[in-house]
């Protein structure tokens, strides 16, 4: 009972549904990224190349025999995939920035109490006195 009672606890703490919500929200981000990569970037990008489709640019290292598929070396997908990292990645500092911008702002704009005057300097200084005795 008393380890149901501890993965409870760790379950309901504030940074694990943090970063399950996190999880999820990314998994969906990056689907969101391969979709406009594959469907919007890459097309005119593979007619400026001369109609070549990424997806489809691979190596064969041994033909098909029969039913046995070829082997091959997709090194288009794997170009597909850089393309997708960049633009998360790209995607990711935009978004730090923008929080770190919206910090520094929130940072500059808390007043600063402004120094004591000479007067309340000097009452500070008779209160601290008249303490001491």
């Amino acid at each position: 009972m008393l380890i149901l009672q501890e993965f409870r606890e760790f379950a309901v703490k504030g940074n694990v549904v943090d970063m399950a919500v996190g999880i999820i929200i990314g998994a969906a981000f990056g689907k969101i990224v391969s979709s406009f990569v594959g469907d919007v970037i890459m097309p005119p990008l593979g007619i400026l190349i001369g109609g070549i489709n990424f997806i489809d640019l691979a190596f064969i290292l041994k033909d098909a025999v029969g039913e046995t598929p070829a082997v091959t070396l997709n090194y288009g997908r794997f170009i597909q995939t850089l393309v997708d990292f960049t633009i998360v990645a790209f995607a990711i500092f935009i978004m730090v920035k923008g929080i770190n911008t919206m910090k520094k702002k929130a940072a500059e704009a808390t007043p600063v109490p402004p120094a004591p005057t000479r007067e309340e300097q000097l009452l500070a200084e008779i209160r601290d006195i008249l303490k001491q005795r």
